[in-house]
């Protein structure tokens, strides 16, 4: 009996043993990133292209509704950050700062996958900060035309095109109004993440070599100026004005013929507005250099500093920005690769309406004036002094001389003069 209760005992310890082993094989990474639509998204590229290629990980998306940038920020601080997470260019630099962002040289120099050799430069430079790597960019987007197509056959209007400058571009815009009564021409989201695409057309940059900001100058009123004078001629309307909370849903529900979005318009069209007949063109010139203005947008794939799991968050950073993971983002219609490799993707041959928009999107980064959508340390802060002037010239509150000069001081304020 006594040799008997031993052996169990042991086989007893031996099972608890394994147990405790194979839990401990399992490591759990926590994902964190946009709520919405990249939930989905990003579940199922974790389904496909990431869990399966795993062993002894566990993944797990933990998407955030509201204010992401405020909850990162505040849940690395606590120490209950996650191991991955996104970090988007235009408040990047602040949190590279502060030391919470694991710098990715060391992985990158032993990885097989990436090596930081087929992001393209301008992506990854993005989030490099004093030297070292803190982030790889999932993909990116830039700002172009789309367009209802029926609207300018039935106006017999031609379709607005790569040629167009601001002034051809509003004729075209008030031959299709007059055509439709209660329709706009253009939606014109009163913010800096579209009109500041106009801006530097005009070669206006956000911060002077002295790290001012000037937006009292010429080239900066002449965007604001024909933007929000869109607005006051009755061509243009902010999406709140009917109904809507941005471009895509104005586009979608045949409010306006034209709007100014990023790649992400295209599956948003797919599923709300399967039928419309859209086009995508190249955004229009600023008539006084010749040159048209765009905005980079990216988002990073970063490590927690203070992950218990760093090397097992890297292996699914590797896997999430694969090849085979951004191929399939590119196809959903959601954005554009950063991988060097997909530049020449044979998906952008395509003539479909889908495939066409990707490319213009995609050439609009090479195309003039091209900024990231980023502010260095001030991150949206700097923006809001802006979009608030946009707000209050085109709602008629104040003339643009009037918002201009409150911006600018409130600007003043925040780089310190």
């Amino acid at each position: 009996m006594k040799i008997r209760r031993v052996l169990c005992v042991a086989v007893l310890a031996a099972m608890l043993a394994c147990a405790t082993a194979s839990q401990a094989a399992n490591v759990k990474i926590r994902v964190a990133g946009f709520g919405g639509t990249d939930t989905a998204i990003v579940e199922e590229l974790i389904a496909r292209f990431v869990q399966p290629n795993l062993k002894g990980i566990t993944v797990a998306y933990e998407p955030i509704p509201d204010a992401y940038d405020k909850w990162i920020v505040n849940a690395l601080s606590a120490g209950t950050g996650p191991d991955l997470f996104y970090v988007d260019i235009f408040w990047a630099q602040g949190l590279f700062s502060s030391g919470a962002v694991e710098p990715l040289d060391p992985y990158l120099a032993k990885s097989n996958i990436l090596q930081g050799k087929d992001i393209i430069p301008a992506l990854l430079n993005a989030f490099t900060y004093k030297g070292k790597v803190y982030g790889i960019p999932k993909d990116f987007n830039t700002l172009a035309l789309i367009y209802n197509k029926d609207m300018f056959d039935i106006a017999k209007v031609p379709y607005p095109d790569k040629n167009d400058d601001w002034n051809t571009f509003t004729a075209k815009l008030q031959k299709v109004q007059a055509a439709f009564p209660g329709v706009y021409g253009v939606c014109l989201s009163p913010e800096f993440a579209r009109m500041g695409a106009f801006a530097y057309a005009t070669g206006f940059r956000s911060f002077d070599k002295n790290g001012k900001t000037d937006i009292l100058s010429k080239e900066f009123r002449d965007a604001f100026n024909w933007y929000t004078g869109l607005a006051a001629k009755g061509i243009g309307v902010m999406p709140a004005d009917i109904g809507q909370g941005w471009g895509g849903g104005a586009l979608a529900v045949e409010k306006v013929a034209c709007c100014f979005e990023g790649a992400w318009i295209v599956g948003f069209l797919r599923d709300e507005s399967p039928n419309l007949n859209y086009g995508a063109t190249l955004l229009p010139k600023y008539p006084g250099t010749g040159q048209r203005g765009n905005l980079t947008f990216t988002v990073s794939w970063s490590i927690n500093a203070a992950s218990k799991h760093k090397d097992e968050a890297f292996k699914v950073l590797e896997l999430l920005t694969s090849p085979e993971a951004q191929q399939w983002v590119l196809e959903r219609g959601l954005a554009l690769p950063s991988r060097r490799a997909l530049v020449n993707n044979p998906y952008f041959k395509k003539t479909d309406k889908e495939a066409v928009a990707n490319q213009v999107v995609f050439e609009g980064a090479a195309d003039g004036y091209v900024m990231p959508f980023e502010f260095g340390q001030y991150g949206g802060d700097w923006m809001m002094p802006i979009n608030d002037a946009l707000v209050s010239v085109m709602s008629g509150q104040q003339s643009a001389d009037a918002a201009l000069k409150e911006a600018q001081k409130r600007l003043n304020e925040l780089i310190g003069k």
